[in-house]
């Protein structure tokens, strides 16, 4: 959490290559501009994520790493690497890997390629998203799409809509229930996306400044829950349950100095109180509610929750197959060897429907230890930057505790299913990572 890489700056031969094109940044015109350009080749992204294909995503995702390559190339100021950085570049190491020993290497090897694009979003913004006014920029960009994709969502709540799969138990009163998906064709999906919206709506409450974004902001976190809501995604209510929470202690350490002694003692009791106490009286009034949240407990009596059962028990014979470095990234090789190990009529998986049993299936124990080496560095880091921005009252803040916040929504969401793996959710939990690393204020002098 604390690692320093000064040393390792002063002395590595790779390291050097950080601006070997020191000279063209003397002359180019456009590298005033750079951190702007990487700012919004990362507003494409996110503008065009709902609604295009994932080649295309993959393809700006590309630009994405080739322009960062640039930019670090030719930077004189040798911008520092983070104990963050640190920990991808591991997790990257071992992907690699797990890539090099599976028994699936061509289809491993794609997904270890898909796994790199994403990685070059997360250097890219960690870069950029270091400057408060391009991170304004980011996030409010980020708000009004997904204010978008919640309002179509809600429409389809009203007006109905074609139900793509068999989202419901057939057996249940809920086998007619609409879920929305808006325009991600998923309402897990949907859910998911709409997670980081949530938090960074609030955020953006505390960080706009005059009173009309700050009703837009509001409205934007009304929506954004609701449509959440509407999805009936059990994962995603959790999560979005662990994200308040997660809100409300950064909101109470914020402002700690400055609340009386009543409230820094009840502040947090009263609102989670409030919360737990709307929770059940919805659960309790509201039948479809209720339903839903019953299934949680019916164990193989819900036909979601069979269905992973099954699979789950194929993915442990799986890891007891291959335990250290797994079958290797990527949901090919996945789809390839899980049929070998899957009971009768359950053999079509996308995934193992949760993103840690993925991570150690995929990259065995040794990767699974890194994706959490990773999100521990990532919080505590989190955590140690909101403390230094407390003493300034820096309102940039804002954005830190929603980073931190989705973050482990997004953790939590994928504990039940494999959502957190597709390209729209990818982009936003890397960019959530790359939004904590931004705030490191640690830099590299000549």
């Amino acid at each position: 959490m604390n690692f320093s890489l000064f040393r390792w700056h002063s002395s590595s031969y790779l390291y050097r290559l950080v601006g070997l094109l020191g000279q063209w940044q003397d002359g180019s015109f456009l590298w005033q501009w750079g951190e702007a350009i990487a700012a919004i080749l990362i507003c494409i992204i996110l503008l065009l994520a709902p609604f295009v294909s994932t080649s295309l995503i993959g393809v700006l995702l590309f630009a994405c790493g080739a322009f960062w390559a640039l930019l670090t190339l030719a930077d004189k100021l040798k911008i520092g690497m983070t104990p963050i950085h640190f920990w991808v570049c591991i997790y990257w190491g071992i992907s690699a890997i797990s890539t090099a020993f599976s028994p699936v290497k061509k289809a491993a090897f794609s997904g270890f390629v898909k796994f790199s694009l994403f990685l070059f979003l997360f250097f890219l913004a960690a870069r950029a998203l270091r400057s408060p006014r391009l991170r304004n920029w980011v996030m409010t960009l980020y708000i009004h799409v997904s204010l978008l994709v919640s309002s179509y969502g809600i429409r389809q709540e009203f007006k109905g809509v074609e139900q793509l799969a068999t989202w419901n138990d057939p057996t249940s009163k809920l086998a007619e229930d609409t879920r929305v998906y808006s325009y991600l064709g998923n309402p897990n999906l949907l859910a998911s996306y709409l997670i980081p919206a949530v938090a960074l709506s609030l955020a953006a409450f505390f960080v706009w400044k005059r009173w009309l974004p700050k009703t837009l902001a509001a409205i934007a976190f009304l929506i954004d829950t609701a449509c959440l809501f509407y999805t009936d995604s059990r994962g995603g209510w959790i999560a979005m349950m662990v994200l308040f929470f997660v809100f409300t202690l950064l909101l109470r350490y914020w402002w700690a100095k400055y609340l009386p002694t009543f409230w820094r003692i009840w502040f947090v009791p009263l609102m989670m109180g409030i919360g737990a106490g709307l929770i059940v009286t919805a659960v309790v009034f509201v039948e479809p509610l209720r339903l839903r949240i019953m299934s949680i407990f019916a164990g193989r009596g819900d036909s979601s929750n069979n269905y992973r059962i099954n699979v789950w028990e194929a993915v442990f014979k799986m890891i007891k197959d291959y335990p250290w470095v797994g079958i290797g990234p990527g949901n090919t090789a996945f789809k390839q060897i899980y049929p070998l190990y899957a009971r009768a009529g359950y053999d079509n998986a996308l995934g193992a429907y949760s993103i840690f049993l993925e991570h150690i299936v995929e990259m065995g124990w040794l990767g699974f230890m890194s994706f959490m080496g990773l999100v521990v560095a990532t919080l505590g880091q989190g955590l140690q930057q909101l403390a230094r921005l407390r003493e300034n009252r820096n309102v940039q803040t804002f954005w830190l505790m929603a980073a931190i916040s989705f973050t482990v929504g997004l953790s939590v969401h994928g504990l039940f299913d494999t959502v957190w793996y597709r390209p729209q959710i990818n982009v936003l939990w890397w960019l959530g990572i790359a939004a904590i690393a931004s705030f490191y204020p640690e830099r590299i002098k000549n």
